[in-house]
């Protein structure tokens, strides 16, 4: 099943620009690993959002109402539609203004390959090892060793170019970047001596980013 559609993307544009401009309003939580994702597209594409932090143990009842999922990111549009996957967010901002061309529209089908490896079978992996005291089924470092083999894959294309698909950035490396963060903060002293040089030097490249600074500056809480 495909991520995204591009038909779908067009007929949120379309549906949005028959009223007046409203300002969107973007749920979001600073830490989670989507809702970063989400951001920098929308950065990246000079959108102007209402950014509203919120506590996933205390979900305003605003952020319910415009999604049951109660997970973040939402994106609650002018004209009252919701998008309530990172994904989705990050298409429909560059769909908008895609100034680097992140999208990579002719890398389509190796793009939605990569990150459904990384949100399907390497998020799994990465929460058991995050989490590994709520899974005793296997020891830590089985769960790590299993996550690694994405991480190989994604060491082996980078030992070939500088990004993910080819030699400028697109939306893959941004979709998968804080997922590979979050994995890598698990244990900081295994993973900078472990065998993924250029995997670490991408991953420093886009945490240093002034982007990646920008996105991640703290929010006060929303309150409702």
């Amino acid at each position: 099943m495909p991520l995204w559609k591009p038909e779908e993307v067009q007929t949120m544009l379309c549906q949005s620009s028959k009223v007046k401009p409203i300002t969107p309003i973007l749920y979001s939580f600073r830490r989670c690993p989507y809702a970063m994702r989400a951001r920098m597209a929308i950065a990246q594409s000079g959108v102007i959002v209402e950014h509203r932090e919120v506590l996933l143990r205390q979900k305003p009842k605003e952020l319910l109402e415009a999604s049951a999922k109660g997970t973040v990111p939402v994106l609650v549009l002018g004209n009252s539609q919701v998008i309530d996957e990172s994904w989705q967010i990050m298409h429909w901002a560059l769909a908008q203004n895609d100034p680097d061309d992140w999208r990579h529209q002719a890398h389509h089908e190796p793009i939605e390959a990569l990150i459904k490896d990384n949100d399907h079978d390497f998020k799994t992996h990465l929460d058991h090892y995050k989490y590994a005291v709520r899974h005793p089924e296997q020891r830590m470092e089985v769960y790590r060793q299993a996550g690694e083999i994405f991480l190989q894959n994604l060491e082996a294309r980078l030992q070939q170019q500088p990004y993910l698909i080819n030699h400028s950035v697109s939306m893959a490396d941004i979709a998968i970047m804080p997922f590979v963060r979050q994995f890598a903060h698990v244990d900081k002293a295994w993973f900078e001596q472990a065998n993924y040089p250029q995997l670490r030097q991408w991953l420093n490249h886009f945490l240093e980013s002034e982007l990646f600074k920008t996105v991640m500056q703290k929010h006060v809480l929303w309150e409702g």
